[in-house]
């Protein structure tokens, strides 16, 4: 038996949505064994939450085939590091969140030096690349599923899964709509138009420019519109025009309180969903990034919203579909008491019912804790 003060976990998460999910993993876990020490990859709430970070998110968060090439020598220093100090610490288990261009490889040899692995929000390959099946089936010994359908596409796959729900169906804000408004000089009976150009900092330099052309398209139809844009931690935003008002501490406030949002495929989308704030969604890839994208999709959509529904609920223009007019046209009339904000709403409640309950993380702790030799 393993004495307790010397219990080592390795986790791994590679952006800010991975850094929040693992941080609050950490924090259940934590409930049953004061005693783990926790080591690895993640962000400032990892950090909070006691997890002595060796590599920051702030240079993990790369996006996109070419990008990845561009930042290959540094993320093989990271790679190596990573092996060498668990080779040299012993860790009883490592826990990889989602990130899988790193994680997956970290799976393979993890696996050749004999320590277990729990994949925690798996690997989207029934969207991307589906023969990486094979790395969790061969490397992973515990996987757990956040994605209502992923269960039973694994599991056809010869992947034992748990799905375990999704965190979103626990979400809790701040009760302090006062306060916001305050703080942004509105009044809660104001239009706004919330915006999310993404959380990592190549997506915004894709996306903003042509977001502030699209408001101020929308603006010719609604000169009171107000339109307040929600910054990612580690994200820098640059010549913003003084009619965006920027909230940097609550992010997902702006979701909480905003009329409608044109939000950048990823998480927020699903969020959105959860807070019923109505969306059009977009994303944009660097020119070279598409020209491999495109041709190794295998979904219909990009949005998790529609992929959960297996419809098309949540507009979404990708790439040259990402217009000024396609923009403007699909997101005014979700501001206002329209049908098609009333279809998406109806099709949100759909969604949400298949997230499952409360008590993810305690799930998901639980989980991983039957799987420690303690």
């Amino acid at each position: 038996m393993k004495n307790n003060n010397s219990y080592k976990v390795f986790i791994v998460a590679g952006e800010e949505s991975g850094d929040l999910h693992a941080s609050k993993l950490v924090q259940h876990i934590k409930k049953y064994n004061q005693h783990i020490e926790f080591y690895g990859h993640g962000g400032d709430r990892m950090e909070k939450e006691g997890v002595q970070i060796i590599e920051h998110i702030n240079k993990l968060a790369i996006v996109g085939f070419i990008e990845v090439i561009k930042h290959l020598p540094f993320m093989m220093s990271v790679m190596g590091k990573t092996i060498n100090w668990i080779k040299e610490n012993k860790p009883e288990r490592i826990i990889l969140v989602d990130y899988p261009g790193f994680n997956l490889r970290l799976a393979k040899e993890s696996k050749k030096l004999g320590i277990p692995v729990t994949y925690f929000i798996l690997p989207q390959v029934w969207a991307w690349k589906e023969k990486r099946v094979s790395i969790l089936r061969d490397n992973v010994d515990q996987c757990l599923s956040i994605i209502p359908f992923e269960q039973e596409w694994f599991e056809k796959r010869n992947v034992k899964t748990s799905f375990i729900g999704h965190p979103f169906i626990e979400l809790k804000y701040p009760n302090s709509s006062l306060d916001f408004y305050k703080k942004h000089d509105l009044d809660p009976n104001d239009k706004i138009l919330s915006i999310f150009p993404g959380s990592r900092q190549q997506e915004v330099k894709q996306h903003l420019s042509i977001l502030i052309k699209t408001i101020e398209k929308i603006m010719l139809d609604i000169p009171n519109l107000n339109v307040i844009l929600g910054k990612a931690p580690g994200v820098t935003i640059d010549n913003i025009p003084n009619f965006i008002k920027i909230e940097r501490e609550h992010p997902q406030l702006a979701l909480q309180y905003g009329n409608a949002a044109l939000v950048a495929s990823g998480t927020a989308t699903l969020e959105s969903a959860v807070l019923d704030i109505p969306i059009v969604t977009f994303y944009r890839f660097s020119s070279l990034t598409w020209l491999l994208a495109k041709n190794m999709s295998n979904v219909k959509y990009a949005c998790i919203v529609n992929l959960i529904a297996n419809k098309m609920i949540v507009p979404e223009f990708i790439q040259n579909n990402m217009t000024v007019n396609n923009l403007a046209t699909a997101i005014i009339p979700l501001l206002n008491n329209t049908s098609s904000r009333k279809n998406m709403l109806l099709g949100y409640d759909q969604v949400r019912r298949t997230l499952g309950i409360p008590g993810v993380y305690d799930r998901g702790a639980q989980e991983i804790i039957k799987r420690l030799p303690i």
